[in-house]
């Protein structure tokens, strides 16, 4: 997202009394769902009204407000940089305003406590701002703590699941975090729960990104970086504050495959399927199937990796790319609140992010 594009659009109308302003970050298969849900919804979410839209090449913004067609526009406009995010809030006369970040990008991600330090509320399933660096994380915190803005973040972990409202939840009534075990990924949940060593795992993981369950480059998913990020999150709003580097990471991806760049990847992801089939032959063995785990221990260890878990372990029941949250805390310690459900795809992301919208425009 740092080279973006602008063109100011003549004004049609000024943004709706009481209506949030809104600027959408991302069209791709998350902030596409959420276009349309905004589009089929627009007579009962008067709340939003959108100022601005953006992509990776383009953008839109006018504080007076933008009218559909939204995306057939954003392909004729101009350049400018994200300053213009800010800009197009700050000059609408909305009371509440709003930044959705619908996008996987590492430069947005770093203007979150900026954007909240300058009055304005976001929503994001972006898991960089507090998935990434600690250091990062407590900027972050300092700048929700310090002035009246909001940060919805219910979309970076489990989509639209309440993993995260559940665990604050527990925390704020004073219960304590002691263990927390889980599916934290919907795409590798999707391809193990799938896996049953009669199709090759690349013909899964091909099906996989077809349905939008993996990033364009799956090596994002496969190398486990997303879930660590994810379990950081937890781990951080439960009061554990991890570093990146704590975190032991087993990816799927080979070294030889990791240097490649993207489409010569994907023209080769048949080279992992021996090293899957291995793992599964070796797990049938004694009984028991192959699940990509999460898991934050008693001691502080976290750790990311595939695992080979019996047919009675609560993960092994899962279907489709349901998440799992096992959270085990003083008050439930003798069986862990569980929090399950679709952990992936575009329709259920974009609600997560249009809740935590509406929540704030009030």
């Amino acid at each position: 997202m740092s080279a973006l594009a602008v063109a100011v659009a003549h004004p049609a109308s000024r943004v709706q009394s009481g209506a949030a302003a809104v600027v959408m970050l991302g069209t791709g298969l998350v902030g596409g769902a959420l276009l349309r849900l905004l589009d089929e919804t627009a007579d009962r979410r008067r709340p939003l009204r959108l100022v601005g839209i953006a992509n990776s090449r383009h953008s839109l913004f006018d504080p007076g407000g933008i009218a559909p067609p939204l995306l057939a526009r954003l392909d004729a406009s101009a350049s400018c940089d994200l300053d213009a995010v800010a800009a197009v809030l700050l000059a609408s006369d909305a009371r509440v305003r709003i930044v959705i970040d619908a996008t996987p990008a590492a430069a947005v991600a770093q203007r979150h406590a900026r954007w909240l330090a300058q009055g304005i509320h976001v929503v994001t399933a972006n898991k960089i701002a507090q998935g990434s660096r600690l250091e990062d994380w407590h900027e972050l915190q300092r700048a929700r703590r310090h002035g009246d803005s909001r940060y919805g973040d219910s979309a970076t972990v489990g989509a639209g699941l309440p993993a995260l409202s559940s665990l604050r939840r527990l925390r704020l009534s004073g219960d304590r975090l002691l263990a927390l075990d889980g599916v934290l990924s919907g795409s590798l949940s999707f391809l193990f729960n799938r896996y049953d060593g009669t199709r090759p795992f690349s013909a899964l993981l091909q099906e996989a990104r077809e349905r939008g369950y993996t990033e364009p480059d799956p090596r994002a998913d496969l190398s486990g970086a997303d879930v660590a990020r994810k379990l950081l999150i937890l781990a951080r709003a439960a009061g554990v504050e991890l570093e990146e580097s704590e975190v032991e990471v087993e990816g799927l991806v080979p070294a030889h495959l990791a240097r490649l760049d993207s489409g010569e990847f994907l023209s080769r992801l048949a080279e992992i399927d021996a090293f899957v089939a291995q793992r599964f032959r070796e797990a049938a063995a004694d009984g028991k199937v192959l699940r990509y785990l999460a898991s934050l221990d008693t001691s502080g260890r976290a750790r990311v990796g595939l695992r080979a878990v019996d047919r009675s372990h609560p993960c092994a029941a899962l279907s489709g790319a349901d998440n799992l949250f096992a959270f085990t805390t003083e008050r439930y310690r003798e069986r862990p609140l569980v929090v399950i459900g679709p952990g992936a795809g575009a329709d259920v992301t974009a609600q997560g992010l249009l809740a935590d919208a509406l929540d704030i425009a009030g």
